[in-house]
């Protein structure tokens, strides 16, 4: 089980793979892209993941919105961009926060948009202050699933969403003959899989209201796959990097294997990419 510490270690050490992997500067994503008819690249999959969340939570003008667990702000920059809102992001790696702050002050964003370091199980934020909690690949994070669900039922209003995307176990206590899962998570600072099934529960127990439940796996197996290449690509190279600098963090060494076993795991049917929206 990761701590918070270890969470701000991963992303603050980890973040050069990502300007790689994921063109971070230009495409402020660390998440999946989704792929439909019309998407002909990776920059476009993974904008359109914004703008599939952002439709079904059905975001407009008024609302007020916690994006929970931020990354470096692309989230948070597109939904101010084109649907005029307000957005705090927060997240756990000042390097992300330094990141983010940036980039919205370049794109004269900084006024709607701001970013902390604040952990979404605890925040400092009022009851009831936001019209939506987003959290796109970040619930996975939190060790304590039931802490996230309190803490985003806390501080939303009455009639309030919480719309997220994340990965699910396909179903609970599942085989995992090769132990993909845990070499997956291990690598990639996830700190456990639950089913989609179970989450739902438990956000049922906390009283959400469950608008929707929807499988996008098909639609990110594309992004998936091309994950696996660059861990492919990358390997050499990194193990190398490995032998000859000393001072290479615990998390960046190995980093590159989380690439190959998500996409192992996803071919051998073990994880599920869903969409949840919930109201209180």
């Amino acid at each position: 089980m990761f701590t918070k510490q270890d969470v701000a270690e991963y992303y603050n050490t980890t973040q050069i793979h990502y300007e790689k992997w994921w063109d971070l500067k230009n495409s402020l994503s660390l998440h999946y892209g989704i792929w439909e008819k019309g998407i002909k690249n990776f920059s476009t999959s993974l904008s359109n993941t914004n703008r599939i969340l952002a439709e079904l939570s059905n975001i407009s003008e008024s609302d007020k919105i916690l994006d929970a667990g931020c990354g470096v702000g692309g989230a948070a920059m597109y939904l101010s961009s084109n649907k005029n809102v307000q957005v705090v992001g927060i997240t756990l790696s000042e390097k992300q926060v330094n990141f983010a702050t940036r980039i919205a002050k370049e794109r004269n964003l900084d006024g709607p948009v701001s970013f902390r370091i604040m952990d979404y199980t605890k925040t400092s934020f009022d009851d009831e202050s936001f019209d939506v909690v987003w959290a796109c690949e970040s619930m996975s994070s939190a060790p304590d699933k039931q802490a996230f669900i309190n803490e985003a039922y806390r501080v939303l209003k009455k009639g309030g969403r919480l719309i997220l995307s994340d990965f699910f176990l396909t179903s609970d206590n599942q085989l995992d003959k090769k132990s993909l899962i845990k070499k997956w998570i291990q690598t990639w600072l996830i700190s456990d899989l639950i089913s989609c099934e179970l989450f739902v529960e438990e956000l049922k127990n906390a009283g959400f209201i469950i608008k929707k439940k929807l499988d996008y796996t098909e639609k990110i197996r594309k992004s998936a796959k091309r994950i696996y290449y660059a861990a492919i690509l990358g390997a050499i190279p990194s193990e190398l990097y490995n032998l000859f600098h000393s001072g290479v963090s615990r998390f960046s060494k190995k980093h590159y294997k989380s690439g190959y076993y998500q996409y192992k795991a996803l071919k051998e049917n073990l994880w599920k990419y869903n969409i949840v929206l919930a109201v209180k």
